[in-house]
């Protein structure tokens, strides 16, 4: 929920500050969105959020950090519900499973993250950082997928499916933010559907 400051409101004394990095990373969308990511200080992102520039960095390195929210701990359940597959499991439908598992998201959060993939994909400024959590992304898939090929997470097999899958995720998130009624994990899994033919003949698929 955006606080007072957020909405250009008056704070109210006694105002409880936020306590998590997903309300932290809200009340940032909402500046965001009022006066565009490069305009807003991690000062004013502090201020609307009641705590202090010391305590913001305790939940992210950086103002680039803020729309990527807790994406380090989804991220670590995608690594564990891919490791909790069983073996049965093709390569292809674990990883489209998993894939589709991480973007599913509670109802309230989905204008926050139509924010997120906004920001993300169209801001100049956030594009090179981006990277750094692309890479983490496809070293989980790698991870899987080596294990899966008996191959080394380094190799070409796996970083070529990584990539892939990674191309196909952003060309559906491009989809979903032209649109205002079409839900997110609809459209990955039409994307989705070309990640076999991708992957037809490789072994273990």
């Amino acid at each position: 929920m955006a606080t007072a400051a957020a909405l250009g409101k008056p704070e109210r004394a006694g105002r409880k500050p936020v306590t998590s990095k997903a309300e932290l990373s809200h009340t940032a969308l909402v500046l965001f969105d009022r006066k565009g990511f490069d305009q807003v200080t991690v000062d004013e992102i502090a201020a609307a959020a009641g705590i202090g520039r010391r305590t913001f960095f305790r939940y992210f390195p950086s103002k680039n950090d803020l729309p990527w929210g807790d994406f380090e701990e989804l991220l670590a359940r995608m690594d564990g519900y891919l490791d909790s597959l069983p073996e049965t499991v093709p390569l292809a439908g674990g990883l489209c499973s998993a894939v589709i598992e991480f973007n599913r998201l509670p109802p309230g959060e989905v204008p926050y993250h139509r924010q997120r993939m906004e920001l993300l994909l169209g801001v100049p400024t956030l594009q090179a950082h981006s990277t750094l959590r692309y890479a983490a992304w496809r070293r989980v898939v790698a991870r899987f997928a080596g294990k899966r090929l008996d191959l080394p997470e380094g190799s070409l097999k796996p970083q070529a499916i990584a990539w892939a899958l990674l191309g196909l995720c952003l060309a559906a998130y491009e989809q979903w933010l032209e649109t205002t009624d079409t839900e997110l994990t609809g459209i990955l899994q039409e994307s989705l559907k070309l990640f076999p033919d991708v992957l037809d003949g490789q072994a273990g698929v």
